[in-house]
């Protein structure tokens, strides 16, 4: 399963998700608590303090993390993700 998450309302994401036609949900963390947890608040002097730093994780189904991305190459990261996932799949 595929989430997405970004601070923004559940109707800006909606608008979003459809204009980039993302075939995965987009959650709403509005109180950033989610993305405290997992250490993407930006430090509130930064000049994008309202955006998510952007970092995928890739959770296996019992819940452990089993790779951060600090996203760089929004182009490639699709294929590294994948790559991995399929590492992992043939671990087990």
């Amino acid at each position: 399963m595929i989430l997405g998450a970004s601070f923004d309302t559940p109707d800006e994401n909606r608008r979003f998700a459809a204009e980039q036609h993302f075939p995965f949900q987009l959650l709403s963390d509005g109180d950033r608590s989610v993305g405290r947890a997992y250490g993407v608040v930006r430090a509130d002097d930064d000049q994008y303090a309202a955006y998510a730093r952007r970092f995928s994780f890739l959770i296996d189904p019992e819940g452990v993390i089993r790779r951060i991305y600090d996203v760089a190459d929004v182009k490639n990261h699709a294929g590294e993700v994948l790559a991995d996932l399929e590492q992992l799949r043939q671990r087990t």
